[in-house]
C-alpha cells in the first residue's frame, strides 16, 4: 500500500519457538514501525501477562505487512485486508517463518490464519483448538485483540478476554 508510511516487519528472537501472526499494522504500528503497539498491541501485551508469557521470547508479526486504510479527515481508519493482498504477502511470512522454524504459530484473527494456512476458514471452530500443520508445526488460531476492543458489552468484553488469556496460556507448553 503506497499510502502507508513503511512496512512493518516482525520482530522478536530469531530463536523464538513461538511465531504470533496478526492481521496487519495499524496506524500506531505504521508510524513506529514495530508490529502490536496501539490500543491492540496494549491488550495483547496484558493478555500475555495474564497468561504466564513473555512477549520478549516470542517472534511477533502479521500476515501483511503495510497498514491499509481511508482517510476520514485527519484520521487514518483501518481497513481489512483483501485475501488477494494477504496471499500477495504470503512470501514474506513464509520467510520469517523459514527464519524462526517456530513449534507454534498462534494466529489473531481469521486474515492471520488466511497468511499461515492460504484458506479462508472460519475461526469460530478452530478458535483455541491446537492442530499440526503439514510440516509438523503446531496451530492454535484464536482472536485478534481489536476485535476484543470493538465489543461494546462489557460482560461480553470480559468473558471474551478471559477467553483470550485462556488461548493464550497454552503458550507455555510449546516455547
Amino acid at each position: 500500500h503506497c499510502a502507508a508510511t513503511q512496512a512493518v516487519p516482525g520482530e522478536g528472537p530469531e530463536a523464538a519457538r513461538v511465531l504470533i501472526v496478526g492481521e496487519q499494522p495499524g496506524d500506531q504500528e505504521d508510524l513506529a514501525g514495530r508490529p502490536f503497539v496501539g490500543p491492540a498491541g496494549q491488550l495483547f501485551d496484558q493478555a500475555l501477562g495474564a497468561a504466564g508469557v513473555e512477549r520478549s521470547t516470542l517472534y511477533i508479526t502479521n500476515a501483511v505487512k503495510h497498514f491499509k486504510f481511508r482517510a476520514q479527515g485527519r484520521r487514518r481508519l483501518h481497513q481489512s485486508p483483501t485475501a488477494g493482498e494477504i496471499d500477495h504477502c504470503r512470501w514474506w511470512l513464509d520467510a520469517e517463518r523459514a527464519l524462526v522454524r517456530p513449534r507454534l504459530i498462534v494466529t489473531l484473527g481469521r486474515s492471520a490464519l488466511r497468511g499461515v494456512t492460504g484458506r479462508s476458514d472460519p475461526l469460530g471452530a478452530q478458535r483455541g483448538r491446537l492442530t499440526e500443520l503439514a510440516d509438523g508445526t503446531r496451530l492454535l488460531p484464536t482472536v485478534h485483540p481489536s476485535w476484543l476492543l470493538r465489543l461494546r458489552d462489557g460482560a461480553e468484553r470480559q468473558a471474551e478476554i478471559q477467553r483470550f488469556v485462556d488461548d493464550l496460556a497454552q503458550i507455555p507448553t510449546w516455547a
